[in-house]
Formats: C-alpha cells, structure tokens, sequence
C-alpha cells in the first residue's frame, strides 16, 4: 500500500503519542518478532517499533524486513523508531483521508 503526503501526514500526528509495543533487541528480526508485529498491527493498525542498541543501517534493514514481511507500510521513521500502518482485514478504525 502506498500512502500519499496527506495520509502519511495524518497518520504522523495519530502516531505522536504512541508508546511504542514493541521492542527489537540484540537478536533484531527473528520470527518472533514479525509474529508479534503481525499481531499488534491487527490490533490496533498503526504501531510504534522501537530498536535497542542499534544504528542507522540496522533500523532502516529492520523496516525493510518487517514491512515485507507483515505486508505493512512505513509511515515514518525517527532515530530507532519506526511507526508501521496496515489497514485491519476486518472493521477498520482508522479512516485515511482522501488526496
């Protein structure tokens, strides 16, 4: 899924005050992981992830992963936090606006 500036927009500021629900550790991406977000974004369809003890290249890797693999959309990412959207399969509740 793609999302236009306006969206993307949109869903920055329903991000602002999230607390990130996952946390990705030395082992960065394992099966686990993607499970857990997989989940989380069913549940409640825009997430924080946040990295530990990671650089640059790693957090940009680990959105790359995680986007392919949860089928996801990269809303923004801020220093070792990425904010992940996918629409929920079934009563969605959050409502993008049009371009």
């Amino acid at each position: 899924m793609t999302l236009n500036s306006k969206q993307r927009r949109y869903l920055r500021s329903l991000a602002h005050a999230l607390i990130p629900v996952v946390m990705v550790g030395a082992n960065r991406i394992t099966d686990a992981v993607v499970s857990k977000v997989d989940d989380e974004l069913e549940n409640h369809e825009l997430i924080k992830v946040k990295f530990l003890d990671a650089d640059r290249d790693v957090v940009q890797e680990g959105n790359v992963k995680l986007c392919g693999a949860t089928q996801s959309t990269s809303v923004q990412i801020i220093g070792r936090v990425l904010v992940l959207y996918r629409r929920r399969s079934e009563e969605p509740t959050i409502r993008l606006p049009r371009a």
